[in-house]
């Protein structure tokens, strides 16, 4: 799914019973996977600058687990893999309650 524009639309509201938690209602929300493999800061004249073979080095070893991030909150970590000649992601490590519940308090 390229964009949110694309997501299957509801043709009446349903709600989840008020006595247990149902996870199915909330399985088909589309939601954005992102990997941050690094960041950097530049200053504009920099980033003007850059040509066709520029490297720009980013805050990260290349050792380092990368950050999976579903709708910008950080969920796991992982490592590059190639399959059938393209990228995926091995998930590693998954976040801890704190960092998951951390991105979400950022954004309120």
């Amino acid at each position: 799914m390229s964009d949110m524009s694309e997501a299957p639309k509801l043709e009446k509201a349903q709600t989840a019973p008020a006595t247990g938690r149902n996870f199915q209602l909330l399985a088909d929300i589309p939601v954005r996977m992102s990997v941050e493999v690094g960041s950097t800061q530049l200053k504009l004249s920099q980033v003007m600058d850059l040509a066709e073979g520029s490297v720009v080095e980013l805050d990260r070893q290349a050792d380092e687990l990368l950050d999976i991030m579903v709708n910008g909150t950080l969920v796991a970590r992982g490592e590059v893999v190639t399959v059938n000649g393209r990228y995926g992601i091995r998930v590693v490590e998954i976040a801890s309650a704190e960092a998951r519940m951390a991105g979400i308090e950022r954004r309120a």
